[in-house]
């Protein structure tokens, strides 16, 4: 592909280092210098050094600097990157220039990719607390649910940019999604805020050229000794803000880099994956390797005393990214994380999602306690979210709700036979009598596992009761009943959590 051409480019020498400083955009007001990282301003012809940017944090993206594409016939050049941190991580937001001068951004974070361009609220824009996650506000005149506000920050840039919040310093974020898949997005780190409105994108789909050709090198020296035990530890995603010791077991936090300080979590009664971290198996068309395995249990909201549980699988392809597949009592589901956010009825029983309505299934109260691999958010035990799960026949609609962010997933049942033949699991025993899959509520921050050992242990209890019952006759003598045993159902057929959906 041919690289694209600005209408007009400005270079200057770098008045910290001398080096020369492109501006290939009229619209770029700050660049970075690739020799000494001074953070250079442009006013007009003149350059001044305000300060000097930290280095690049190493996310292992397959994009770089200077690597080129097109979105609806328009030819693009990343000339710019910025890296953010916030409370679930890091992701980066790429300038693009195209050919006429004009930028967009290119967002990625853990593999998803949402193409943007500048854009108005069509009112003045609101203070960043009024916009309650959750809430449902209006652009234009389209209905919009605020899916996330967070503080992050500004930890490293490269190239040029029309924009540099203060390095370190926290401000406001706020997303806003719709029943579309738009995502309109509120940076508060300008004055005035800056908008910008997109959709998702697929990475091949943008027909990208000059990408990174050595990530896949690199990837393999990231090695580290364990900070609880000093077993090594080897990091294989490209993404990865969470890892588990296959020694200790213990949660280690890679968010900050493998040079940076490393907090960690120790787990006691390691649990065993049906489905074995590494394997690897052929699900719709597409190669997935299990990189990623998390045990969860909820309860109805109010009840604490009973609860039920679900295994998830986190899945990983090199060029669709991630998704889930969930292990519950009534079955198998493949999802994955939406970018838009259905619209919920005002008596939050159904959801609308690109044209289709889901109906309520259930809502319930989730807590991670067990977790296994990598995965691309900084994952912890004892986190808690609301869920609610709808369905439309196989199809499956899921919303899991923290206070600072609200996750959509969407995907459908599968069949335990197609379970087992993908990932070679004919012979596993839990793989058999399972129901169909019921809804399930995957995304950034959830994780789950089957409720077998609570439901198994519900029913253990239950014949010994029944047989208790039917071995004492009527004189209250005990005795011997040769009727057949009794419990509420198939293996998996039945939960302590009322209703078996998890």
């Amino acid at each position: 592909m041919a690289e694209a051409t600005p209408q007009r480019a400005y270079r200057a020498a770098c008045p910290g280092c001398g080096a020369p400083v492109e501006f290939r955009s009229a619209q770029s007001a700050f660049a970075i210098c690739s020799f000494c990282r001074s953070t250079v301003a442009r006013d007009g012809e003149t350059l001044a050094r305000v300060g000097k940017m930290a280095e690049v944090f190493e996310d292992y993206s397959p994009l770089q600097l200077m690597a080129g594409g097109r979105l609806e016939g328009r030819t693009f050049t990343l000339v710019g990157r910025l890296q953010y941190k916030g409370e679930t991580g890091t992701w980066t937001e790429w300038i693009a220039m195209y050919d006429d001068g004009t930028q967009g951004v290119l967002s990625e974070d853990n593999g998803a990719y949402v193409f943007s361009q500048p854009s108005e609220l069509g009112r003045e824009v609101p203070p960043a607390d009024s916009l309650r996650v959750g809430a449902t506000t209006y652009v234009g005149n389209k209905p919009f649910s605020v899916a996330s506000n967070v503080a992050v920050s500004l930890i490293s840039a490269q190239g040029e940019l029309p924009k540099l919040p203060p390095l370190g310093r926290p401000f406001a974020m706020v997303e806003l999604r719709n029943a579309d898949g738009e995502v309109v997005s509120v940076d508060y780190g300008s004055t005035p805020p800056v908008v910008s409105r997109g959709r998702a994108v697929q990475l091949e789909g943008l027909q990208m050229s000059g990408l990174r050709g050595d990530v896949a090198k690199e990837q393999k020296g990231r090695q580290f000794a364990c900070p609880n035990c000093g077993a090594p530890v080897e990091v294989t995603l490209l993404a990865t803000k969470s890892i588990t010791c296959r020694s200790c077991h213990s949660i280690i936090d890679l968010s900050q880099g493998l040079g940076g300080e490393m907090r960690h979590a120790t787990q006691d009664e390691p649990v065993k994956p049906v489905i074995p971290l590494g394997t690897t198996g052929l699900l719709q068309n597409a190669q997935w390797q299990v990189v990623g395995y998390q045990h969860r249990v909820g309860h109805e909201p109010g009840d604490d005393d009973e609860s039920f549980g679900w295994e998830e699988y986190l899945l990983y392809n090199a060029k669709k990214g991630f998704t889930f597949l969930v292990d519950s009592e009534d079955g198998w589901s493949l999802v994955k994380p939406v970018t838009g956010a259905p619209s919920l009825s005002p008596n939050k029983q159904s959801a609308t999602y690109l044209g289709q309505n889901y109906q309520l299934q259930y809502s319930y109260e989730a807590e991670t306690n067990y977790v296994a691999g990598e995965f691309y958010w900084p994952v912890e035990r004892g986190q808690k979210t609301f869920n609610r799960d709808f369905a439309k026949g196989g199809n499956l609609l899921s919303m899991e709700e923290s206070p600072q962010e609200v996750t959509w997933s969407s995907g459908g049942k599968i069949g335990a036979d197609v379970v087992a033949k993908a990932f070679n699991l004919e012979r596993a025993p839990a793989m058999a009598k399972r129901g169909d899959s019921g809804p399930v509520t995957p995304g950034k921050g959830c994780a789950g596992m089957g409720c077998g050992t609570l439901v198994l242990l519900f029913i253990i209890v239950l014949i010994i009761l029944l047989v208790i019952k039917a071995c004492v006759d009527d004189d209250g003598r005990s005795g011997y009943t040769s009727g057949g045993r009794t419990s509420s159902g198939s293996f998996g057929g039945g939960s302590s959590g009322g209703g078996g959906h998890k």
